[in-house]
């Protein structure tokens, strides 16, 4: 069961060109399948189910982007800014210094508020001059301070200080221009999230409106250590990539482990797979694998684990006596957090809780886990920069049109591409900052693998081994020139030729580990590069 669980980890969409889309019925396996026919109505909701195609006669059409049978009564827009987003896991944010994160387009500050015992989430933008926030510090009174004129401000965006204003002078700090946005923060799951609307009328929405609530996250019997990174690629594309189960073999070869077909095809063992996915509207949908449970929860949060949640118990049968014990020893989930930064920029965290081997995360440091998930997250990194390109080419609307999807395995991807088109326009709503279409230029592959900025700087765990495996290359090669020099200025007569080749090796071993070092480091915290042609 975690073999399979894990196989799902970091899915991502294949692209395949064709010509006109075929329309099937239901008859011949080997004839595609239409996404409409993914969907199945079933009293008063629609079961999404991918089912085997079985008419051995097509015809050439173009499948209607947006059917209304796809989803349950009603077509709500779904509302960007009516939702909490996560910024960060607070244990990569240190209290001393602000940090700057954008998130749905929005420069923010986060900054602990060591006044009010808080962490506090504003506009990343003085009112003085427009300088960010984010590279200033916190003074000695716990005061936010902006560092290009010394303005300060407290938690609740109250200008407290202008040093330029005499004395004598009207109160300046006092008007509501010298006021910085404050936006409705908390913190769930050790997770800082953010209310995307500094209006006043918001200052309580947590009281009738809270983050979506995993209930292992919150279980004291589960290990759940947390990542984050940085992503060259957009908030969709990211998505449907942590949906999709069926590249694991392929885009992820040799990295994790998951069930053996009986009967391999080919060197991967790739296989069918069953996805069943039920009740979609604006806000979720949730599917059923043969491994377990999906569940999207809109905007940002996909789950895949052993168990489904709570509410949604009584969509599937009851497990056998025999799974339930089974389940009851061992049970695993991959929770997947995606946040919108901006047209192609996203910010991944991620945590996989689990109530077994919980003593291997106390034993092991965070940043060790970490050096095999960022190899995952760059084995199709590239593959996803290029793929999000392409799509923008033909139009995001018309992904069904430019995508060949034939079988039962992209269930989830295709119902989250119809969640997008029917409910976004398939489109994060960016409120005008940015052109939706217009995406950044792709860099030269070291940067666009780059672990450092995306990850490191950003992992208090990452950062601070990134800092003592330096100092520890700088002290093997200290080591190595002490040994060397030591052994040339002793004379011959007062050490003898075993100490002096045993200080050699020493030496030469010293300077050897620091070159490896130096390798590991590099590999680890900066660039890994990532060849499926030699793997």
């Amino acid at each position: 069961m975690e073999a399979a669980l894990a196989a799902c980890a970091l899915p991502s969409l294949r692209i395949l060109k064709t010509k006109p889309r075929f329309r099937c019925s239901f008859s011949n396996p080997r004839l595609p399948i239409s996404p409409n026919s993914l969907i199945i109505r079933k009293s008063s909701r629609f079961t999404t189910a991918v089912s085997s195609p079985t008419s051995s006669t097509a015809t050439s059409t173009n499948f209607p982007p947006e059917s209304e049978t796809l989803f349950e009564s009603g077509s709500d827009k779904f509302d960007w800014y009516a939702n909490w987003y996560p910024v960060m896991p607070i244990c990569d944010l240190d209290k001393k210094v602000p940090h700057g994160k954008k998130v749905m387009g929005i420069d923010l500050v986060v900054w602990w508020d060591r006044n009010e015992k808080q962490w506090k989430v504003m506009d990343d933008t003085c009112p003085h001059r427009l300088a960010p926030l984010s590279d200033g510090r916190i003074d000695q009174w716990g005061r936010l301070q902006c560092v290009y004129h010394g303005w300060c401000f407290n938690g609740s965006g109250d200008c407290k200080l202008i040093p330029q204003a005499p004395p004598d002078g009207p109160p300046v700090h006092t008007f509501k221009q010298a006021c910085v946005a404050v936006y409705p923060s908390t913190v769930q799951h050790e997770i800082i999230w953010f209310w995307p609307n500094s209006d006043p009328k918001y200052k309580n929405i947590i009281e009738t409106n809270k983050p979506p609530y995993i209930p292992e996250l919150e279980d004291p019997s589960f290990t759940k250590l947390m990542g984050n990174r940085d992503i060259p690629y957009g908030y969709d594309v990211l998505v449907e990539n942590l949906m999709d189960p069926a590249h694991v073999p392929y885009a992820h070869y040799g990295l994790m482990r998951f069930p053996k077909p009986k009967e391999k095809i080919d060197r991967e063992g790739g296989k069918p797979l069953e996805i069943n996915v039920k009740k979609l509207d604006s806000k979720a949908f949730f599917s059923k694998q043969e491994w377990g449970f999906s569940n999207f929860i809109a905007p940002c949060v996909y789950r895949s684990s052993t168990d489904p949640l709570p509410e949604q118990e009584h969509e599937y049968p009851a497990p056998a006596a025999s799974d339930k014990a089974a389940l009851s020893k061992r049970r695993l989930s991959l929770i997947f957090i995606c946040i919108p930064v901006s047209p192609g920029r996203s910010r991944l965290i991620w945590t996989f809780p689990r109530n077994f081997g919980v003593f291997i995360d106390k034993i092991v440091p965070r940043w060790v886990f970490h050096i095999g998930q960022n190899t995952i997250l760059d084995s199709d990194l590239h593959l996803l920069h290029v793929e999000e390109r392409k799509i923008l080419e033909r139009g995001p609307k018309n992904w069904q049109k430019a995508c060949f999807i034939p079988t039962k395995s992209d269930a989830n991807v295709v119902t989250f591409r119809r969640w997008f088109n029917k409910y976004s326009e398939a489109q994060v709503d960016w409120r005008g900052k940015f052109d939706p279409y217009l995406l950044p230029p792709t860099p030269p592959r070291e940067q666009l693998f780059d672990r450092y900025w995306s990850h490191v700087e950003n992992c208090s765990s990452c950062k601070k081994a990134h800092k003592y495996l330096n100092a520890l290359e700088v002290i093997l090669q200290i080591a190595s020139v002490a040994m060397i020099g030591v052994m040339a200025v002793m004379k011959q007569t007062t050490m003898s030729n075993v100490a002096r080749i045993a200080v050699l090796v020493a030496a030469v071993l010293s300077f050897a580990a620091s070159k490896w070092l130096s390798h590991f480091i590099y590999k680890t915290f900066h660039y890994h590069d990532y060849n499926h042609a030699l793997v």
